[in-house]
């Protein structure tokens, strides 16, 4: 997994409520396991037409924020059926962090299992950015985990208030088996004692 430390980029303004993953990554992108490709299903329904031809009115596909980072959403973003399939089509189309003032259970750890950053901020907060957002290729922001904040194209710092244990996760850039891989001399003496104490249970 690609570690997160800091993050320079333009904000994409999404300014809904509840979007679920289903409208994050439609049912038809989740016969692959693959984590690669997905970024063509990314909001698909939002971005197409019935004839699946692109409108090109959706905010990622302007001009401005194709090559956005950073993603300012509505409160309980992430919501409805559980797929890791909808923070890998977030990566896989460049966005890395994603501000808003709340998300679903299930897919803000999921975000951390896969290298993107969400920001929990206060509703107030996440409106002004929005408006920043609004901008186009003018709405950069910066966002540095090291030290859990998020500067506005103003200038304007914001903290943000983040799990220590997450925090260290993305910042080596650990997913889950990069974490059981970091007990893996334990795990290989536990083994070999196992072996040597317990002969019967052993697999090879």
């Amino acid at each position: 997994m690609q570690a997160f430390t800091t993050l320079r980029g333009v904000a994409a303004p999404l300014d809904m409520v509840n979007v679920d993953t289903d409208m994050i990554i439609p049912k038809q992108f989740l016969k692959t396991i693959e984590r690669t490709g997905l970024g063509r299903g990314l909001f698909y329904e939002l971005r197409t037409d019935a004839k699946g031809n692109k409108k090109g009115d959706f905010v990622l596909d302007r001009p401005a924020y194709r090559a956005a980072k950073i993603l300012v959403a509505g409160r309980n973003f992430g919501c409805g059926s559980s797929r890791e399939h909808a923070p890998w089509a977030l990566l896989d189309a460049g966005i890395r962090c994603v501000i808003a003032s709340s998300f679903a259970d299930i897919f803000f750890n999921n975000c951390f299992k896969n290298g993107i950053l969400p920001v929990i901020l206060p509703e107030e907060t996440v409106k002004a950015m929005l408006k920043d957002a609004e901008n186009g290729a003018n709405a950069v922001f910066s966002v540095d985990l090291a030290a859990q904040t998020v500067t506005r194209p103003d200038g304007q710092t914001v903290s943000f208030d983040i799990d220590p244990a997450r925090k260290q996760h993305l910042l080596k850039g650990l997913d889950d088996i990069g974490l059981t891989l970091e007990k893996k001399r334990s795990i290989d003496d536990y083994e070999k004692r196992q072996r040597q104490e317990q002969p019967w249970l052993a697999t090879r």
